[in-house]
């Protein structure tokens, strides 16, 4: 493009140069790329709790809401496409990467996905689709007609009544929008099979991680010819009613958490009553009368004062439990509230929460555990645990007033299969511990079990994991994986104070 301009002789005349210079091009379209049928376009994928961010390419594919109703309301289902680096690899069996909760977005976690199959993608691309109802996918969000979340009082949320009539205001938003019986398990691998023949690929491989082992057993279940191997890291079996036994896992990792503390010298000085004791004589002091504590908020530095309980005790316990580095402060926080302390408490757990709020999207998790979990759950006796009946109460108190949809009958049935499959565990993990998959891997020939020492719920990025993940991508043999570069993990040592711990 071509501009003439009469020359200009006045000093003034050049300030006004830029008007007679070429506009500016337009900048050029980003390209498009095709995969199988799909048109992806090049995107950032990021989160709230994102790291750093991580450049893709997305593409949308619309799949029928009701699966028996193809001309009703559709599903945009938002993919993302990590590509491999290496020209022509990849193509023909992608890694599908399945997320957890119910209720997490796949490629809201993109970042962690993207480091921790690092070695996986150097040969073959990564595939993340949100699950109907989480991400881009049609997200079952307890938001009003502008967008804005309903209100709930996260003070009270500590009684299923309150849940259920949240619950009950979240339906009647969603009710325009979403037929929340069809945000299932069942359906959501029946759309991975829609999104890998629209790639046009024949197998695909399998990782999936707590929930996401779920989906990734249901969907080699239901389509072992498209199922290449299967990695699942956070087990848990088919026939499992997801939060029907975290009192009793959450006590198994507690007592863990407490036995590495005694095998420690420092630490056994340090802290003579041990964190199992010291959790339950904090919480029995604060249910008998919670306080008013004032403490520094730790993402903003400014002095807050919120009332401390014995549920924001265990709250937290559960939290860190989760992340073993963060376990080693738990004892020492403990400590000091066992002073009267509380501040440090408040504060830590004020980071969890905010490092956990936003993860799930409560409306498809709902669908998921009412329809799949809620009526196989049995109450049984309390006992001597820190937790009691109460926390499973909560986790289904929303069923009786959501639109629930159906299972198929033997969805609880154990996946058997001649598939190669690599089940991969958290020495301290609160939600799914290591005898879950020990169960699993009963019905699996090609199956095999590695326990990751002292590391707790999620173990794809421990130590040299990614490395053994790749080997096994490229030989479909969990067995003969030489795990032994395993060993060099540990547990983290607890803090014997704020400084840290003792050499």
């Amino acid at each position: 493009m071509r501009l003439s301009c009469r020359p200009l002789a006045t000093s003034a005349a050049l300030l006004l140069l830029a008007a007679c210079q070429p506009a500016p091009e337009a900048p050029p379209e980003a390209a498009e790329r095709q995969y199988g049928t799909l048109t992806f376009k090049p995107c950032t994928l990021t989160s709230a709790q994102a790291s750093n961010n991580v450049e893709a390419e997305c593409a949308t594919l619309q799949v029928p809401e009701n699966p028996d109703a193809p001309e009703g309301r559709k599903i945009g289902l938002n993919i993302a496409w990590l590509d491999t680096a290496n020209e022509g690899e990849g193509k023909q069996d992608p890694v599908f990467f399945l997320a957890g909760g119910p209720g997490q977005s796949a490629t809201e976690v993109a970042a962690i996905i993207n480091q921790s199959l690092r070695e996986v993608r150097k040969k073959r691309d990564i595939i993340l689709v949100d699950q109907r109802g989480t991400g881009k996918s049609n997200p079952l969000s307890c938001v009003d007609a502008d967008g804005k979340e309903l209100a709930f009082d996260e003070n009270a949320a500590a009684t299923p009544e309150v849940i259920a009539e949240f619950a009950t205001r979240c339906a009647a938003v969603l009710a325009d929008r979403a037929d929340t019986r069809f945000y299932t398990t069942t359906q959501a691998i029946g759309d991975l099979d829609a999104v890998r023949a629209a790639l046009g690929v024949d197998k695909i491989n399998l990782v999936g991680g707590s929930y996401g082992t779920r989906v990734a057993q249901q969907y080699a279940a239901r389509f072992p010819q498209h199922t290449r191997v299967v990695v699942i890291d956070g087990v848990a079996p088919n026939d499992l009613a997801v939060g029907g036994d975290f009192a009793n896992t959450f006590e198994s990792a507690i007592e863990l958490q407490s036995a590495q503390c005694r095998k420690d010298a420092a630490c056994a000085k340090r802290f003579p009553v041990d964190t199992r004791t010291q959790l339950r004589n904090v919480m029995t002091t604060l249910a008998k009368a919670p306080v008013d504590v004032e403490y520094r908020d730790p993402g903003t530095a400014a002095v807050r004062r919120a009332p401390t309980s014995a549920n924001t005790v265990t709250s937290l316990a559960f939290m860190f439990s989760y992340m073993p580095e963060l376990s080693s402060l738990l004892p020492v926080v403990l400590d000091e509230a066992a002073q009267g302390r509380y501040a440090p408490l408040m504060s830590l757990n004020s980071l969890a929460t905010r490092n956990m709020a936003g993860q799930m999207n409560q409306g498809m998790q709902w669908s998921v555990i009412c329809a799949e979990d809620a009526d196989r759950y049995q109450e049984g006796p309390a006992g001597d645990r820190l937790l009691g009946p109460e926390v499973a109460r909560m986790f289904f108190a929303a069923c009786p007033v959501w639109n629930v949809g159906t299972r198929p009958k033997h969805f609880t049935a154990p996946l058997s299969t001649d598939v190669p499959v690599l089940l991969l565990s958290g020495e301290f993990d609160p939600v799914t511990p290591p005898r879950y998959a020990e169960q699993v891997l009963k019905h699996l020939p090609n199956g095999r079990h590695i326990v990751a020492k002292g590391q707790g719920h999620g173990t794809l990025g421990a130590g040299c994991m990614p490395r053994l993940l790749a080997q096994f991508m490229d030989k479909a043999d969990a067995k003969s994986l030489d795990a032994a570069c395993l060993d060099a993990l540990s547990p983290t040592p607890a803090f014997t104070s704020f400084n840290g711990w003792e050499p």
